[in-house]
């Protein structure tokens, strides 16, 4: 029985208040669940000290949204991985897409919010993909590959260190619930693209690869029936309390078969 990741980020949907009431819901589900499969929440930065203690309580980790590579300074509006770890965070992702074509993130700027994360103690998970364009140039392999290249290539990696890489083609991601998921044998393709890529810059390291891109109820048992699937990043289906737990049975239920 393989261990199932379910990761739910949610992004800037929820105020302070919905973000409480659906942490009483994700802690009352987790009773309920299996116990090869792991939770992890990765809400606003607002929300994130008033719902901590209640997640904890269930065994559910937290994890930043974002990230910045320095400690301390003059950055305004930043929030660094020394201090999400100080106040008890597990996780970070670490180059999401919305991040890198929203915001121009670089992958140079994505290669020190890695470096930032493991000197905190934060496990990353490194997000990849792309877009509708390099998809249709049959640039799909490449891309990805450069950006896992440029991400881990000659990184100081500790053994004590997990590694998640969360694919999420650009074009598949939804907006406001709406978007086009990615074929279950297609992503079962990248994620071994992103794997062999992984094992040549880091022999010793076995990642732990998650699909995120349109995850709903209807598809997540076909991402999660394949060997290269550990998992799935959950965005806008993770706001909604019945979609989720649509999702966490659905998620046992596929270890069990």
């Amino acid at each position: 029985m393989k261990k199932i990741y379910l990761f739910a980020n949610w992004k800037m949907y929820l105020n302070l208040r919905e973000s409480q009431e659906l942490a009483g819901d994700f802690t009352r589900l987790a009773v309920k669940m299996s116990p090869s499969v792991e939770m992890a929440v990765f809400p606003s930065a607002l929300a994130w000290a008033s719902i901590r203690d209640v997640l904890n309580l269930a065994d559910i980790r937290l994890g930043a949204q974002n990230v910045y590579w320095v400690d301390k300074g003059g950055y305004t509006g930043e929030i660094s991985a020394a201090m999400y770890k100080e106040a008890g965070c597990h996780y970070a992702l670490v180059g999401h897409s919305e991040r890198r074509h929203q915001f121009n993130e670089s992958n140079s700027e994505v290669r020190k919010k890695m470096e930032a994360v493991l000197t905190a103690g934060l496990t990353p998970v490194l997000c990849v993909g792309e877009t509708d364009q390099e998809r249709a140039d049959g640039m799909s392999e490449q891309i990805v590959r450069r950006q896992v290249a440029r991400a881990l290539t000659d990184l100081d990696w500790s053994f004590d260190h997990e590694l998640f890489i969360a694919y999420e083609p650009v074009w598949a991601i939804s907006k406001s619930g709406v978007g086009v998921a990615c074929d279950a044998r297609e992503a079962e393709r990248m994620h071994a693209v992103i794997k062999k890529e992984v094992n040549a810059i880091l022999p010793n390291v076995k990642p732990i690869i998650l699909y995120g891109g349109s995850v709903r109820p209807e598809n997540i048992a076909e991402y999660l029936s394949s060997s290269l699937v550990d998992g799935v990043l959950v965005g806008g289906a993770s706001v909604k309390s019945d979609s989720w737990q649509s999702m966490v049975k659905i998620s046992s239920q596929v270890n069990i078969d």
